[in-house]
């Protein structure tokens, strides 16, 4: 019986639902990067396998807060306290692209 490969418009998809982002999930850093300060940049960055994320105050923010145990309603929430203008769906956005770069994992509730 032949077998059907998927096609990469199928593996995107696939990603995109495997890492749809709710207000119940609980984003965490996959155990292969690490959200670190790096002296010589003066900046956060975001290390992973062969590669280097340099990150604006605000997305050292919402990783710093993505250890598993707060949901991303309670992020978004946190970030609200601290910063103006704080939209959700950017958020969701960004948490969205490192999952599907799978620097992130998404648990439910």
């Amino acid at each position: 019986m032949p077998s059907v490969k998927p096609t990469r418009s199928d593996r995107r998809a696939a990603d995109r639902r495997r890492t749809a982002t709710t207000s119940s999930s609980r984003p965490k850093l996959t155990s292969h990067v690490r959200l670190r300060f790096d002296a010589a940049r003066e900046q956060h960055v975001l290390l992973g396998p062969e590669s280097v994320m340099v990150l604006n105050p605000t997305g050292a923010d919402i990783l710093s807060l993505c250890d598993g145990r707060h949901t991303v309603a309670e992020i978004v929430a946190t970030l609200q306290d601290r910063y103006d203008g704080v939209v959700d769906d950017e958020v969701r956005r960004f948490l969205d692209r490192l999952a599907t770069k799978r620097c992130l994992e998404m648990s439910d509730g």
